[in-house]
């Protein structure tokens, strides 16, 4: 049994992100553990509601659990954009080890005081059951989905996440993570997406400290260089999925085309999960945790 908080404690303080990468199908779980093998990085490995809907919470777990024995690997799931407490119990009874409560949709106020209701009930979970689960909150709107993008989106100032709610959020809701809004959106964007606001993470940074980890949602299409920079800033957790699913999309479309009477799964298959296991792979050494398995107590 690993702490999963002690990976991101580790990532905080060794100045590297964990990348959390989302999945719904078996063979694509298959691809990204591969990755991280290969690279001896920790990981964390994410379904959406509808990923998860599709999937099955307990089957989730269950092919999690089964990889982590047989890689020896510590993987976290994460349960991605979780609405309402009924949905962060049925994570946490299938064996989610961490669970992302979105409540920026609502007025501040209400935000923080359903968060705090959801901490409250992981604190007690963890109590009785003696393990340790991530709570992850989120302040400020993020737009955009997990497509492709003609556009770039205009992210508001006003949908960013605010330093001084931040701090605020973190005090009274006890979260271990938060996840904010710099400029960052879902999706990957044919034009190119706005640089994000790297001051404001700074300043978010300084006045929350090490008090929680810090996330950054819609990390497909992000340059390299503002996520380098992001990561020296302080996040320490990174949420990929649409590019995984435009590597897959695009490997599956060309192999029809090349073998159209091809009727074999696994040979359909196979170029798709080669090519998320290599974004995959790409991910985790540009976010630092390559070779860090060797740093965990597991």
């Amino acid at each position: 049994m690993f702490n999963p908080k002690e990976i991101l404690k580790l990532a905080q303080t060794g100045k590297y992100a964990i990348g959390s990468f989302n999945f719904s199908t078996a063979e694509i779980l298959k691809a990204i553990v591969l990755a991280a093998k290969e690279l001896k990085s920790p990981i964390i490995v994410s379904t959406s509601e509808g990923e998860a809907s599709f999937l099955g919470m307990r089957e989730a777990a269950a092919l999690v659990e089964a990889w982590s024995i047989a890689t020896k690997l510590p993987i976290i799931l994460n349960l991605d954009h979780g609405k309402t407490p009924e949905l962060i119990k049925k994570a946490i009874a299938a064996g989610y080890s961490a669970i992302h409560f979105d409540g920026s949709h609502l007025p501040y106020l209400e935000n923080l005081a359903q968060t705090k209701k959801v901490v409250d009930y992981v604190r007690g979970v963890e109590k009785t059951f003696d393990r340790q689960i991530i709570v992850e909150g989120e302040l400020g709107y993020l737009r955009g989905s997990s497509s492709v993008h003609k556009e770039a989106l205009k992210v508001e100032s006003e949908d960013m996440t605010s330093p001084e709610q931040a701090e605020d959020f973190i005090a009274h809701s006890g979260v271990d993570s938060l996840a904010v809004v710099i400029g960052n959106a879902h999706g990957v964007f044919a034009q190119g997406q706005e640089q994000l606001d790297l001051g404001r993470l700074d300043e978010i940074r300084r006045v929350v400290g090490t008090q929680a980890f810090l996330v950054l949602h819609g990390g497909s299409g992000i340059p390299e260089k503002d996520i380098k920079k992001a990561i020296k800033l302080g996040i320490v957790k990174i949420n990929i999925n649409t590019e995984l699913r435009v590597a897959y999309k695009e490997a599956i479309e060309k192999q029809i085309k090349e073998e159209p009477t091809e009727t074999t799964p696994y040979k359909i298959m196979t170029p798709a999960l080669e090519a998320v296991k290599i974004v995959s792979g790409e991910k985790i050494k540009l976010f630092g945790s390559k070779n860090k398995l060797k740093d965990l107590r597991i």
